[in-house]
């Protein structure tokens, strides 16, 4: 069997191989390849991980695949493109063109959390090789609610998602997948405080991952069937990303925190302006930025679109690393942050942004879109002249993009001023932190106290509310209300499941002072609050320290290790069972042109991934692929007749819910497609929006336009993602019309695909689709 200790398992793999006479091509595939490259006897020798002994940090390697890169380039190269390009599966074969060639990278590792790692284990589970080929993790922070403080709302978590956890911490035992366990934290923070560094280049099934930036990383949101590829020891493929530069200058001060940087970035480039390009930041102003500070910039990257964000390395990530027990790394990224890990002098990127740090104002943004941008000292004016609700009923900090120790001690600040004075929010104030480590060391220095102290609820280390994981009393369904978040996204319904709730992010520090006034036009800086005995007095700019003093807390032990026998282990699905569900492979394709398909529906305006599938009470369902596609589509508006999850049944001419209307096309053998607009799969990576599509009978969605991960998603599941090449054309297409893709048997790389669309009154035009995939996609 293959060894799991050092990087002896190239002869055991191949042993393996070669006594199997059954093993599948994927499996062949997989095991022909070197698990891990032997570390140079130059290279000091430094662990991926302190949970992760034997297994070292290979910059050697990667300077010597970035050399043979740069020499058939013979140009400076930006910190992006170092990365990547060290990563390289052939350096010496490979195309290297921005937003043309498609890469094959190798990770150094693979990062899921407990929503995405069901579907993701139940496809490895499929490869049948006995172990992960890459150092991968499971980090359970989904699927605890919210609903009355921490440890209440965990307890009730476990209980209610045995089944779940069990079925992972089994499969990660048994397939030597590092386990952290539910209350552990957030997936992200977790990863920044132990698997992060410069350098790595790593993928993880949640968008947010990019977070992992903030620590000189390239790290990287994908969809379970990427994972599972490079899991298994593929190459990973991603097309070449441009390279968006952001210099900053001068230094953050007062009010204004790293959050505003990212929301200023957002209101400039939209929630599409960053598809296709990595957000490389730069300059003097760097500095002034500590390392999670980074991680939350890079982390609300995914809402601008960007394929990653990342900060070259600098003092402040030696800090972090430091403060985190991993000083042998800063030192070894030390040899190499010239070489490798900063940008080349004269390095060019494909569009500059210039950030003045010194101006820079606290930005508020939303409703209902994260790049809506609002200077506060503009936001009550905007409020008034739009009629959103000025009373804020709810407010919260933590998350994934801002549940630092340096976001908690600023918020800490803010509420002992208001101790102070003797007043408390108005509003209900919830607090995320975002890690065990993280809580424990805010409980230890009396920071989750004075929080508290302001009438804060802390909740369990997890995702929460951010994600829709929230048992909301407050409000009615359907009511109108105002609610303000440290969160990263704020899509309709995406907090709370109510398409009235006017959701609004910012930064910890406005959140905190909003919650005190309760009133949305409330600017901290500029205006006053009225103390316990009826002064007015001004809240002073917040402080907070970026580490703390007496170093961390690591507080309760939450990783389970993956034995060195795991392989005895079984994994059982109960085939009874309504949350998990072995996958069965999906209808081929018979070769021939699709004729008059049916529209399933025609997508009127925004369709994130959680319009097309809803979290919140639906993240149960994330193992099951049958039962979570009754949420296929729910939350999508239908431009017949503007309502959500209301389609006309073309066969019976009956109105019904989208999801059963599917189901019922599937029965008549009638495949379908989807029409969309611009922009269409942005937000989660969550790879069930293109897996319920193809298991209830979909063959297209033809769109405007794709946000990366979902168009990667859709071919991974066998769906064809088209797009316009006339943007114009979405209108010639009526919700009735039938359509049909004609010359399929000569799908090819860059060749459009015809699209033939037949009225109801017996018309018919024609168009052009265009697509992005390449040969080894078509295969």
């Amino acid at each position: 069997m293959l060894s799991r200790g050092g990087y002896s398992l190239v002869s055991s793999v191949e042993r393996f191989a070669n006594a199997t006479q059954t093993i599948l091509p994927i499996r062949r595939l997989c095991l022909t390849r070197t698990v891990y490259a032997a570390t140079n006897e130059k290279t000091s020798k430094v662990s991926l991980s302190r949970f992760e002994p034997n297994k070292y940090i290979d910059y050697e390697k990667q300077a010597s695949t970035l050399e043979v890169v740069k020499k058939r380039l013979n140009q400076p190269l930006t910190l992006s493109e170092k990365i990547l390009y060290s990563h390289a599966d052939d350096p010496k074969n490979q195309e290297f063109k921005r937003g043309k060639s498609y890469l094959r990278l190798r990770p150094d590792r693979v990062a899921m959390q407990d929503a995405t790692a069901q579907m993701a284990v139940l496809q490895f589970i499929s490869s049948g090789l006995p172990s992960v080929l890459c150092p991968t993790t499971i980090h359970c922070d989904h699927l605890i609610e919210a609903q009355t403080g921490g440890e209440e709302d965990l307890k009730r978590a476990k209980d209610l998602n045995k089944e779940v956890f069990n079925f992972l911490a089994t499969a990660s035992a048994k397939y030597d997948i590092g386990f952290w366990k539910p209350g552990s934290g957030i997936i992200h923070q977790i990863v920044l405080e132990n698997y992060a560094y410069p350098g790595l280049l790593l993928i993880g099934t949640d968008s947010h991952t990019p977070n992992g930036g903030g620590l000189g990383g390239l790290c990287i949101g994908v969809g379970g069937a990427d994972a599972v590829d490079v899991m298994a020891n593929m190459p990973w493929e991603v097309k070449c990303p441009k390279v968006i530069g952001v210099r900053l200058t001068g230094e953050l001060s007062g009010w204004t925190a790293p959050k505003d940087v990212i929301l200023k970035l957002a209101g400039i480039l939209t929630v599409k302006g960053g598809t296709g390009a990595i957000i490389e930041y730069f300059g003097p102003g760097v500095e002034s930025i500590s390392c999670t500070g980074m991680g939350t910039i890079c982390n609300m990257g995914a809402e601008i679109g960007a394929t990653t964000s990342v900060f070259p390395y600098n003092s402040r990530m030696g800090e972090y690393l430091k403060a985190t027990k991993r000083e042998d790394i800063a030192n070894l990224a030390n040899e190499y942050k010239d070489n490798l890990l900063t940008a080349d002098e004269g390095a060019k990127y494909d569009r500059v942004i210039d950030i003045n740090l010194s101006e820079l104002e606290p930005h508020v943004n939303g409703p209902f879109t994260p790049d809506l941008a609002h200077p506060i000292d503009r936001l009550g004016k905007e409020a008034e002249k739009n009629k959103w609700p000025l009373d804020i009923r709810v407010g919260l900090i933590g998350s994934c993009t801002n549940s630092s120790y340096e976001d908690m001690t600023r918020a800490a600040s803010i509420a002992q001023q208001a101790i102070d004075k003797g007043i408390k929010a108005k509003t209900i104030f919830t607090v995320t932190p975002g890690s065990e480590q993280v809580r424990a060391t805010i409980e230890r220095d009396g920071i989750a106290e004075k929080l508290r102290g302001i009438g804060g609820i802390v909740l369990a280390n997890a995702c929460g509310p951010c994600i829709g994981q929230w048992d909301r009393k407050d409000i009615k369904k359907g009511e109108k209300n105002t609610i303000i978040s440290s969160y990263n996204r704020n899509f309709t319904g995406r907090n709370d499941a109510n398409p009235h709730t006017h959701a609004f992010v910012t930064s910890p520090d406005i959140v905190t002072a909003m919650v005190l006034s309760g009133d949305l036009r409330f600017n901290p800086l500029s205006d006053s609050l009225t103390a316990a005995d009826g002064s007015e007095f001004k809240l002073k700019p917040p402080t907070g320290d970026n580490l703390p003093a007496k170093g961390f807390d690591p507080g309760e032990d939450t990783y389970q290790e993956p034995p060195s026998d795991g392989g005895s282990l079984k994994v059982d699905v109960d085939p009874k069972s309504t949350r998990l569900q072995l996958l069965e492979p999906f209808q081929e394709w018979d070769g021939k042109d699709f004729i008059d398909y049916s529209i399933l529906i025609k997508i009127k305006g925004k369709c994130t991934t959680d319009h097309i599938s809803a979290a919140g009470p639906w993240l149960k369902y994330r193992g099951h692929l049958d039962n979570i596609s009754n949420n296929m589509f729910i939350a999508a508006v239908n431009e017949e007749n503007d309502e959500a999850n209301k389609v006309k049944n073309r066969i019976t001419s009956e109105w019904g819910k989208v999801p059963d209307t599917a189901r019922y096309y599937k029965s008549k053998n009638t495949p379908w497609v989807v029409i969309g607009d611009e922009n269409y799969g942005e937000g989660s990576s969550r790879e069930h929006a293109a897996l319920e599509p193809r298991h209830l009978g979909g063959r297209a969605i033809i769109v405007k336009s794709f946000a990366r991960i979902h168009e990667t998603n859709l071919k991974k599941q066998g769906l064809l993602a088209l797009t316009f090449d006339n943007p114009a054309d979405y209108d010639k297409i009526k919700p009735d019309d039938k359509i049909s893709l004609i010359g399929l048997d000569k799908f090819a790389p860059n060749q459009p695909i015809e699209c033939r669309i037949k009225h109801s009154n017996g018309k018919t035009e024609t168009i052009k689709l265009n697509h992005t995939f390449n040969e080894a996609q078509i295969g």
